[in-house]
């Protein structure tokens, strides 16, 4: 048995004493304390002002040059370098306090961030021309033209890079901040794992409070601080950052509510999860029902107009990218036509929409006949999960084709798949027949959407997950997808591939 020890934002194991005395010592817990562990948020929120700033010079400079009408004279030199150096840059940062681009809640996590930084550039944008229309003003439309969109991307860019450094460092245990879990014990030990798995959040759990919770228990590793009713002196106890409260009967609509009112006299942040824990931020909707502030959950889109855009989005993009990528999938299918016999294209069935069986096309990246060795190999060596067979070292795979597999090449020739409409860009993962005849009730949810060539679990780990999570994953997609969610999968694909981790 061990104690937890929180320093420098990292957590570590202290050995327990025998004795049992203290049973959780609390400055152990405690660590540095919340005001310390918090006082990066600030200086990441100051960075993020010098660089929106830096980004606005930068854009306004090139907004500058690519004016036609040349400066002259030195009054207009000043002007410019006025309007250049200060005014577009107060007017920018000006934008992002307005739409509130700057608050830690909108930061670090999600794409809202990302929404508010384009609604800011969309309003100065607006606001520049109605004010040039309404006083007659001559303002320069190609620094207009070309200083926005430049500013725009500059400041998408590095609040991008920003965030993944940051994500980086709490993976190696910094910049953490401390969280309880409040529930019953099976609901603890899920958002346990969920969090454990998901470190770029930044939360350490340091223990739970469950049902009759005593100070001498442990739980899934955690440390029992205490029970549901004495959740507020765990959290002075042990300066806890956050606690995440999760459904359960004794904690009823007062008892939060009192609870929330108690918590108001700590720094911590309390976090309610919804009992339907995959359904996520834009499906669901705080309306006052009754004058009661009830949570209005949207059913989820399979058809209509949104559809209609994703299915013309992903057939102009296959079409572009077969276009572009004509080159390499030229030597890609020479260098598997002459390093192994065989044909070039590989065509297996999946399963697609509504059950329909459809041909997926690859890269051939194993020898010929692969899958007649299927049944002796899943035997002697599965690696991948309980449904799905993958071998990190698979003896059929060719040389070419480990290199192909790796990058997610072999897979290039699914672009023609969304082409003639069976497939998506992104979307579940397309399964086999045997495995889709193992699906419980949860996956034939993922049968309602086409299969996709990149999805979540191509940016949540590909061949490393588990069959639970791969269910999860892909049921979440479907109950939550929206077009901002795949652009955004569709990014993160790219770190995937280049990373190859989770390729096999």
């Amino acid at each position: 048995m061990s104690l937890l020890e929180v320093s420098d934002g990292a957590v570590r194991h202290i050995p327990r004493q025998r004795d049992r005395r203290p049973l959780w010592p609390a400055a152990r817990l405690r660590g540095e304390g919340t005001a310390a562990r918090r006082a990066w948020r600030s200086r990441y929120v100051r960075r993020l002002v010098a660089l929106d700033v830096a980004s606005a010079i930068a854009a306004g400079v090139l907004g500058q040059i690519a004016e036609t009408q040349p400066v002259s004279g030195s009054m207009d030199l000043v002007g410019s370098l006025v309007t250049v150096l200060v005014i577009f840059p107060l007017l920018w940062a000006g934008a992002m306090l307005v739409a509130r681009a700057y608050e830690e809640r909108f930061l670090w996590i999600g794409a809202e961030e990302f929404r508010r930084v384009f609604f800011a550039a969309a309003m100065l944008l607006a606001t520049i021309g109605t004010v040039s229309w309404a006083f007659r003003l001559e303002l320069a439309r190609g620094f207009a033209i070309v200083a926005l969109p430049v500013a725009l991307l500059l400041t998408m860019g590095h609040r991008m890079a920003q965030r993944s450094w940051l994500h980086g460092e709490r993976r190696h245990g910094k910049f953490q901040q401390t969280a309880i879990i409040v529930g019953h014990r099976g609901g603890v030990a899920a958002l346990h794992a969920q969090l454990d798995r998901a470190k770029e959040h930044g939360y350490q759990v340091i223990g739970c409070c469950v049902p009759a919770g005593g100070s001498s228990d442990t739980f899934d590793g955690l440390p029992v601080l205490g029970s549901l009713d004495s959740v507020v002196d765990v959290v002075r106890a042990y300066e806890v950052d956050t606690v995440a409260v999760l459904p359960c009967p004794e904690l009823d609509g007062s008892a939060l509510r009192q609870l929330g009112w108690d918590l108001e006299d700590t720094q911590a942040e309390l976090l309610l999860a919804p009992a339907v824990t995959e359904v996520a931020g834009p499906r669901v909707r705080i309306r006052p029902v009754a004058g009661l502030p009830l949570m209005h959950v949207e059913r989820p889109e399979f058809t209509g107009h949104r559809r209609i855009v994703k299915n013309v989005f992903d057939r102009s993009a296959a079409l572009f990218g077969i276009l572009l990528i004509s080159p390499v999938l030229v030597v890609l299918a020479l260098a598997v036509k002459l390093t192994s016999r065989g044909p070039v294209f590989y065509k297996h069935e999946r399963i697609g929409q509504g059950g329909q069986p459809f041909e997926v096309y690859k890269f051939r990246s194993m020898v010929p006949d692969a899958d007649k060795l299927v049944d002796t190999l899943f035997e002697e060596s599965n690696e991948g999960n309980d449904v799905q067979f993958k071998m990190k070292r698979d003896p059929r795979v060719t040389r070419v084709g480990a290199v192909m597999r790796r990058y997610s090449l072999d897979e290039l020739p699914q672009l023609f798949n969304v082409l003639n409409g069976s497939m998506s860009l992104v979307g579940p993962r397309p399964h086999v027949t045997r495995e889709v005849e193992q699906y419980g009730f949860d996956m034939r949810r993922r049968l309602l959407v086409k299969p996709g060539i990149t999805g979540l679990w191509q940016v949540s780990g590909r061949s490393d997950l588990s069959w639970d999570d791969s269910v999860r994953i892909d049921v979440r997609y479907v109950e939550n997808w929206t077009l901002s969610f795949d652009l955004m999968i569709l990014w993160k694909t790219v770190g995937a591939v280049l990373r190859g981790s989770g390729a096999y």
